[in-house]
């Protein structure tokens, strides 16, 4: 992208919310975990049951979802204990770390999604992964705002890398809704496939402005 090498900064100039901001991130994070770990026990163990590549993929969504908190809480916790100076190196790492974990969902859900394809078989209806898939919608939605607000505030890629995979994770939802329904009521074996892969462009564009970070040349 064009304007790869001129993100925000990462330490912004100082503002008197700031540690409220963190510590508001902070609990969203625990949030994220708590429901990811729900979604991804539901999604996978829907998934498997049914024979559904979608519902599969939508699970391990959650589980790099729990992975890419994980990192942010490390990330935020940093700035906690020393203050935003000391906060830059893990900046920059956890930056790196959600681009990756971006690839890493990108490059699933496509291979996922042209496997499906390829050998023309869909899922059977699955119940909870319906109801997990609906709920997902608005909570990731939520997840979503919050995270970029509050990343767009403190400066932090990272933050809004983790919040460009709530995004994902709420399209990942909408797809499986729509494929479950489709299949259920048209038998539309191909459509969560197709619906997968629209997709995977908007996590290769998000994996590389979390990954470049400010570490390219014209940053330097």
């Amino acid at each position: 992208m064009t304007d790869s090498c001129a993100p925000p900064p990462i330490i912004l100039p100082p503002r008197s919310d700031r540690l409220p901001l963190i510590r508001e991130a902070f609990r969203l994070e625990w949030l994220t975990i708590g429901w990811m770990t729900i979604e991804a026990v539901v999604a996978i163990g829907a998934g498997v049951a049914a024979g559904s590549l979608v519902l599969t993929a939508f699970g391990l969504d959650s589980v790099i979802e729990v992975a890419s908190a994980g990192v942010l809480m490390w990330r935020l916790s940093v700035e906690l204990r020393h203050g935003v100076i000391f906060s830059e190196r893990a900046e920059r790492m956890a930056s790196r770390i959600g681009g990756g974990l971006l690839f890493l969902l990108a490059a699933y859900v496509a291979a996922a999604a042209v496997w499906q394809l390829l050998n023309g078989t869909g899922e059977e209806f699955s119940w909870p992964g319906f109801i997990v898939a609906l709920v997902a919608i608005p909570a990731m939605r939520y997840l979503a705002h919050r995270k970029i607000t509050i990343a767009e505030k403190i400066g932090s890629r990272a933050l809004r890398a983790d919040a460009m995979e709530a995004v994902t994770c709420g399209w990942l939802s909408v797809v499986v809704v729509a494929s479950l329904a489709a299949q259920w009521l048209f038998g539309a074996w191909w459509i969560d496939g197709v619906g997968s892969l629209a997709i995977v462009w908007f996590l290769i564009k998000e994996g590389r402005e979390a990954w470049s970070g400010d570490d390219c040349e014209c940053c330097n």
